[in-house]
């Protein structure tokens, strides 16, 4: 017996031996990819010595004698830091995940190939200015510079994750750069989902009363009746079943809900109790880990510039240099049109146009696939753009036999000149200079918003395109591709993008809300992200005769819901302080407390309070009830709730509290009928799922903000190490946006934000301020990786200052980049 127990001892004790051995071996390969901030290499393609400050946040202050030198030390920098990252971003847009991730990726293969978002980045790398290529070589230089180091000292393969996977990386390109821009631009993009919804809302509401409550237009002047789809598309079934979109994390394709938004505005100087200007930025985009920013500064020939980049693109895409200051916001630019396409009956591989049949483009593409065989598709063009698969965004729902549904769209240019623009604006030294270096920029449209010393703007920057005044659905709905009105005819020029310079009031801002009320064609959208957040702003902007920076910082981090302040008064009115005593432990003594609390509620989305939680459920549940009957199956498209719709039913406008009689039923329900029964439904699921205690309740433990590893947060145990998760205010319309998923077991956790946040100060430039959410490194083993997280969660920054001795006195490291002898 005691033979036995020895051998067990010492069979347990190999055992851990084993596993340390194997945990320190793990931890010795994937530490070996750490960077070394302190050192000094000769490097080949240099035309001086440059220096990579690095300051106590490990935000890299690049300093050179030549605008070449810089450019390469930037994407030597990003390398060291986000060299997984910039990887996967470049494979996605090449549409070759599978190659690393098997037949989990082919879906998203497929339908990056279609687009061909890649090879048409490489054609416009000659469409760009002589500097911009000259700034794209020297950039793609410097990450190739950090790729044959890592390769010469084995320095780990560059990051942990390719030990994990295999995934060979080949030498960055300019073309690469401009690929992550239209890759961007595809996150961003939402009008293609939004005209499919619409033409299945169209063929699933007979009445198009009903069509503008549940899918309503922003706040401004009418638009004249559009056609229903059924009449522009015949032989389409009313109801068709839902294909979800790909849930892959690597997945560039959203919904529109997440199709991007964003906060700036700007105080002039007699708006700032300073008397500089003010401007203020906050692009909201899917939250992972690392952010998808990454902080740098560049000192310039042209001056110092400080801001936020993107990992594989050489440009400050929000910041500031010492004369200029600029932000960005979703514009909601109608820029993209779906047209359904008819086959030739008696020859499938042409479509019909104008004038008559036509053969479509064709080219074989093969998409390799890790431990599977490789399989070829038909990539497929028409004149309006390229042939999509029914599958995506539900396309084959509003699609009838015969036909196929193509995409125009302009971030499909082969002469995108988006680089060049971005790379003239940092040079700038003003708002109308910034205006005009915007002028080449095509896509993704945005609002840019400008500040200098002396003045503020705001320009929608963008291709917009021309659109005949005879269009059948005027971009609003898929239409036939081959009548010639509903084609595009080309472009508008730059001067009818919406431009706002100097305002009277001395304040400018935008929340992805509606900018100019045109007819069409020169309508620029009739889809607005925001209706709320706006409201707030207003307020905000408006409570105060002058601003100052923290006054903006206070703006940026409020998380009064205006939502709540204006619909709770709405769906309680016949609920507040009513029904007879009931005894502890029954639904309405529950219905009740809530009701108690909400009263004095107000409107805060604070993650320590249990409010927000009781009135978010409540009105997903409340919309839930609302749509269910009518929709069926299509009510699970809409998955956030519409304060639009909301308000439209319980006020009846145009008869649209019809929405909330259960049609199914004999009784005739009311609004307030539909408000008490949804609010129990709230009251079920919480108690379900966080316990029957409502004021012990906490918004942000249903509201934590998910920075998940794409590649890594999924797998057990190592997702503990991988992912960032946070306790966090604000919600879907507070300026504060933290939006939730809408879907699953966890419908409110904080998907989709602002991982930047910046605002600059032209009174003292150098007490400027900004931060991401997560830290610069991409490392998970970094210190770096997540030491912004906690300061972010709590609305602290960090300085952005351009003084270099500030940035010298406390680095965590300096390298020096000599030219090879």
């Amino acid at each position: 017996m005691n033979l036995i127990f020895r051998w067990l001892v010492r069979l347990a004790a190999t055992l851990v031996v084993i596993v340390v051995l194997g945990v320190v071996l793990v931890y010795y390969l994937a530490s070996r990819s750490l960077p070394d901030y302190d050192k000094v290499l000769e490097l080949p393609y240099l035309t001086a010595p440059v220096e990579i400050v690095r300051d106590n946040a490990n935000v890299p202050h690049i300093f050179g004698e030549a605008d070449t030198d810089v450019f390469y030390a930037l994407g030597y920098a990003h390398a060291q830091d986000r060299l997984w990252q910039m990887t996967m971003l470049r494979r996605t847009a090449q549409g070759r995940l599978s190659e690393v991730f098997g037949a989990a990726t082919v879906n998203i293969d497929k339908l990056m190939r279609r687009l061909d978002l890649y090879a048409l980045a490489g054609a416009s790398v000659d469409a760009q200015d002589e500097r911009t290529n000259l700034m794209l070589r020297a950039y793609a230089t410097g990450v190739n510079a950090r790729l044959d180091e890592i390769n010469a000292s084995a320095l780990g393969r560059g990051a942990p994750e390719m030990f994990l996977f295999n995934a060979p990386v080949s030498a960055w390109r300019p073309s690469d750069s401009i690929a992550i821009i239209k890759l961007m631009g595809l996150r961003l993009s939402g009008h293609l989902d939004k005209e499919v919804l619409r033409a299945r809302m169209s063929l699933a509401l007979p009445d198009a009363t009903r069509l503008a409550d549940i899918l309503p237009d922003a706040p401004g002047s009418g638009l004249a009746a559009l056609p229903e789809y059924s009449q522009l598309v015949p032989e389409v079934s009313r109801f068709a079943q839902s294909i979800p979109l790909d849930p892959h994390p690597l997945s560039p394709f959203q919904r529109h809900a997440f199709a991007g938004a964003s906060n700036a505005w700007a105080a002039a100087p007699s708006r700032s109790a300073s008397g500089g200007t003010l401007l203020a930025n906050d692009p909201h985009l899917g939250f992972s880990a690392p952010s998808i920013w990454y902080l740098a500064r560049m000192q310039l020939q042209s001056g110092s510039i400080i801001g936020a980049t993107i990992p594989g693109m050489p440009i400050v895409l929000s910041g500031r240099s010492e004369a200029l200051g600029w932000g960005l916001t979703a514009a909601g630019m109608d820029d993209q049109d779906v047209y359904v396409e008819a086959l030739n009956p008696d020859n499938p591989e042409e479509y019909r146009t104008p004038d008559g049949y036509k053969t479509f483009e064709k080219r074989g593409s093969i998409i390799n696939i890790k431990d599977s065989t490789p399989i070829t598709i038909t990539l497929r063009w028409t004149d309006n753009g390229p042939v999509l698969p029914g599958t995506h965004y539900n396309l084959a729902s509003i699609t009838p036999p015969g036909h196929v549904a193509s995409l125009a769209w302009t971030v499909l240019s082969p002469n995108d000149t988006s680089m060049t623009a971005a790379m003239k604006l940092m040079g700038a030294k003003s708002v109308r200079e910034g205006v005009a270096a915007a002028e080449d920029y095509i896509a993704p449209a945005q609002n840019l918003m400008l500040a200098d010393r002396n003045e503020i703007g705001m320009k929608m920057i963008g291709a917009m395109p021309r659109r005949d005044a005879r269009h059948q659905s005027q971009g609003r709905l898929p239409s036939p591709g081959w009548i010639e009105s509903n084609r595009w005819q080309g472009r508008l020029p730059y001067a009818a993008n919406p431009e706002f310079i100097a305002p009277n009031g001395g304040i400018l801002g935008n929340t992805n809300n509606k900018l100019v009320d045109r007819p069409f064609p020169n309508h620029v959208s009739f889809d607005w992200e925001d209706t709320q957040r706006v409201q707030r702003w207003q307020r905000l902007m408006q409570a105060r005769e002058v601003h100052t920076r923290d006054s903006f910082i206070e703006a940026q981090l409020d998380t009064v819901s205006f939502t709540a302040r204006s619909l709770l008064p709405l769906i309680g009115a016949e609920l507040w302080f009513t029904g007879e005593a009931a005894p502890e432990g029954t639904p309405l003594r529950q219905r009740q407390r809530a009701l108690t609390l909400l009263a004095g509620w107000s409107g805060e989305m604070n993650e320590h309070m249990p409010e927000p939680l009781i009135y978010a459920a409540w009105l997903r549940s409340l919309q839930d009830r609302m749509v269910r009957d009518e929709l069926g199956p299509l009510a699970s498209e809409l998955t956030h709730v519409e304060p639009l719709f909301i308000e439209r039913a319980f006020r009846d406008i145009d008869g649209a509290s019809v929405w909330c009689d259960v049609i199914q039923s004999a009784p005739v329900e009311t609004c307030a009928d539909m408000a008490r029964l949804a609010l129990d439904d709230a009251l079920i699921w919480i108690e379900e799922t966080w316990g029957p205690q409502l004021e012990s309740l906490r918004w942000g433990d249903a509201h934590q903000a998910t920075h998940d590893h794409a590649a890594l947060g999924g797998i057990p145990i190592l997702r503990f190490f991988v992912n960032i998760r946070q306790s966090t205010n604000g919600g879907d319309n507070t300026l504060q946006r933290g939006l939730t998923s809408g879907r699953g077991e966890n419908p409110f956790h904080n998907v989709h934000g602002a991982a930047y946040r910046g605002v600059y100060d032209f009174a003292d430039p150098d007490s400027s301020v900004f931060i991401t959410s997560t830290g610069q490194s991409g490392h998970f083993l970094s210190r770096h990786y997540d030491d912004m997280a906690q300061l972010w969660r709590r609305g602290e920054y960090i300085p952005m200052s351009l003084d270099e001795g500030l940035a010298r006195a406390a680095a965590v490291g300096v390298t020096v980049l000599r030219p090879q002898q």
